[in-house]
């Protein structure tokens, strides 16, 4: 399945990852918003937690068809995604996310904090408020 990305955190413009997984690799890159879900600081970057009622911002990324699929291995492979693997720190779903510019909702790639991660996180961890990840940048 082909998919836009949704990033809310390193891979957003001006963050440590953008230049060095998505630069000259996208068509698009537009603001938008993740439904359900909150942010979580984690030990130098975000964990997104599904949640009713809450949401995330961030940037929906549509790769060139070209880089697509060497795009998404790479990316799968900085968010230590293994499909299947209960050891994941994050899981790939494909999620709803509204383009701030016009309020369309897309379907879209987005990693989540892993089950495991995200009720720790619940019981322990330290929300981002307003739901968006601010980083520093490089």
């Amino acid at each position: 399945m082909i998919l836009p990305f949704f990033v809310y955190g390193t891979l957003r413009p001006g963050e440590r990852n953008h230049d060095r997984f998505l630069r000259g690799r996208t068509l698009r890159e537009e603001p938008g918003r993740l439904r359900d879900a909150v942010l979580y600081e984690g030990p130098g970057y975000p964990y997104a937690v599904e949640e009713t009622g809450s949401v995330v911002g961030g940037e929906l990324v549509t790769a060139l068809p070209e880089a697509y699929a060497g795009l998404l291995a790479e990316l799968d492979r900085l968010e230590e995604y293994v499909p299947g693997d209960p050891s994941n720190l994050y899981e790939r779903v494909a999620g709803e996310v509204v383009r701030d510019a016009d309020g369309t909702a897309v379907r879209a790639w987005v990693y989540l904090a892993a089950p495991s991660v995200a009720g720790r996180l619940r019981a322990r961890g330290r929300r981002i408020a307003g739901g968006r990840w601010r980083g520093g940048g490089r």
